[in-house]
């Protein structure tokens, strides 16, 4: 696994390169959130999302799968937004939450017959400047459990075999994003509490 530092601070324009090519190259990534280390891959990639899947053990026919955007107008094009949801994600986003959104038939077969689609716009530099270099969204999935402590080294050890490159920006916080249901903008309901705190 190839292992790459960016600081948050002063983001490395090489290593940010090596990571979007790998990506591009259908390659699993795992990059910090302003949350859990994830687990990624080119959202628009059928193969790289199948094999992300298997590596967690998801089975896309039944569970939610979540995509990292770098703004709004990203998101839109893979969930239909309508105004009170996009009042919701214009509130709190960039942030730890994942909003649940009707899919947009734009995404690829891998979420066919998926009517969902999770949004995350992190307030994490590191990720946004991935999704912003790589042009389209990440598809992803936490690296860790949520309350885990558990360093980067030990993440690159749990998916040596599996990930081709960590990109390694510090310690990051060990709680989920919080899960809303915007499926009913009018009632948005939280899933899961996580690190964000939602008052509708």
């Amino acid at each position: 696994m190839q292992h790459l530092n960016v600081y948050p601070t002063s983001i490395d324009d090489r290593a940010l390169a090596q990571a979007t090519k790998a990506l591009s190259d259908g390659k699993i990534a795992i990059y910090p959130t302003d949350s859990l280390y994830a687990l990624g891959c080119d959202a628009l990639s059928n193969r790289a999302i199948e094999r992300l899947c298997a590596i967690k053990g998801i089975n896309p026919a039944k569970q939610m799968l979540s995509i990292v955007c770098s703004s709004i107008s990203m998101a839109a094009e893979y969930a239909q937004i309508d105004n009170r949801a996009f009042a919701l994600l214009k509130r709190y986003l960039p942030g730890p939450f994942t909003f649940i959104l009707p899919a947009s038939p734009k995404l690829p077969k891998a979420f066919k017959g998926r009517r969902t689609v999770g949004i995350r716009i992190p307030d994490d530099p590191v990720a946004i400047a991935l999704v912003e270099s790589l042009g389209r969204p990440i598809m992803s999935a936490s690296a860790s459990a949520p309350g885990e402590e558990i360093t980067t080294e030990e993440i690159a050890d749990r998916y040596g075999s599996q990930a081709d490159v960590i990109i390694d920006s510090g310690v990051a916080d060990n709680r989920a994003s919080t899960i809303v249901n915007c499926l009913d903008p009018s009632a948005p309901a939280v899933e899961r509490q996580g690190k964000g705190v939602f008052e509708p």
